[in-house]
């Protein structure tokens, strides 16, 4: 049974940092690739960052390039985001979310084709 676990959020100042942390389990790390999304309320949801199996490859919204960096540690099933100089516009809930086929720059935003999920982390940066 597949099970995806973020961590990490919580309350900031804006201009602050924070380090969201997702932990797999009950599938090859490997073989997927991972993605971060949020949803504001009364928003629909959306893409964040996304990084390739092999890690190479790294694909963020415009919103948060330059800010926000996506890791991942493939020996510990572990997915990380850190969120530097956070804004009020970035206070959502971050979920983290597994696909079985590779990032790419044409599709890594679409929600639907990320297989599993976990059940969001909360990250509120106060102005």
């Amino acid at each position: 049974q597949v099970q995806v676990v973020e961590s990490g959020g919580g309350l900031v100042q804006a201009g602050g940092s924070l380090r969201l942390s997702c932990t797999a389990s009950g599938l090859t790390f490997d073989d997927y690739a991972m993605g971060w999304f949020r949803q504001a309320p009364g928003k629909e949801r959306e893409g964040v960052s996304c990084i390739s199996w092999s890690g190479g490859n790294t694909y963020y919204a415009n919103s948060v390039k330059g800010r926000f960096t996506i890791s991942q540690d493939n020996a510990k099933n572990t997915l990380y985001l850190q969120m530097n100089s956070l804004k009020p516009e970035d206070t959502a809930m971050y979920y983290c979310a597994a696909r079985l086929y590779d990032c790419d720059s044409g599709s890594w935003w679409q929600d639907w084709r990320y297989t599993y999920w976990g059940q969001g982390t909360q990250v509120t940066a106060s102005s």
